[in-house]
């Protein structure tokens, strides 16, 4: 029971940084090429629309969900189903900002381009389908992993005792205040770069 529920946890907090790696490769890349006719003897103005330009949310909605990654393993109980929440608005928003792009929404934000809005033209927007999909791609995996935490967080193990212990006694500053979210957060990462499972106890025995 207790190996299915860190299975569950490390499926969450994977998910949640996966989502947000994927929502800012798909920010930064080029959405449409966009081109905005003008009066003859003009010719048409041109210039390409990136994803944070064309749905400012999915950047945004990138990087809180590496954050909930992070904080899935800082935070306990009731704590975990208020970050899969969060987890899973943020997933919701990058679903809906890829859909609205390959449903054709990307007229109005291709205006602001430098010389697109003022061509006074029509404008024509030949969009890559890739990358809104792949930002549709992130969104579902994070409102996955966000649902998975919900409904599942509160059974999911704390980090062991033997990393909150070395987390409160790394330097003064730390015994003399209680131990924070922040706290457990980096001792969990440190151990994971050490090979170690933070959600362990050590008076769990060894996994054969």
């Amino acid at each position: 029971m207790a190996e299915s529920a860190r299975r569950e946890l490390a499926a969450a907090v994977i998910g949640a940084v996966g989502a947000g790696a994927l929502a800012l490769i798909a920010g930064g890349q080029p959405w449409a090429q966009v081109t905005a006719e003008r009066e003859p003897p003009l010719p048409p103005v041109s210039g390409v629309l990136s994803g944070a330009d064309a749905a400012p949310l999915v950047p945004a909605a990138g990087l809180v969900l590496l954050a909930a990654g992070v904080a899935l393993l800082a935070v306990r109980g009731p704590g975990r189903a208020v970050v899969g929440l969060l987890m899973a608005a943020a997933g919701g928003m990058l679903a809906w900002s890829g859909v609205r792009a390959i449903a054709g929404g990307l007229v109005d934000a291709s205006t602001d381009l430098p010389g697109i809005g003022r061509a006074g033209g029509r404008v024509t927007v030949e969009l890559t389908v890739a990358w809104p999909l792949l930002a549709v791609v992130a969104g579902l995996l994070g409102v996955g992993a966000g649902l998975l935490a919900v409904l599942r967080g509160r059974t999911w193990p704390a980090m062991g005792r033997r990393y909150e212990r070395g987390a409160a006694a790394s330097g003064p500053a730390a015994a003399r205040r209680p131990e924070t979210d922040e706290d457990r957060a980096q001792a969990a990462w440190k151990a994971l770069d050490r090979g170690d499972d933070p959600t362990g106890d050590p008076a769990d025995p060894p996994s054969a």
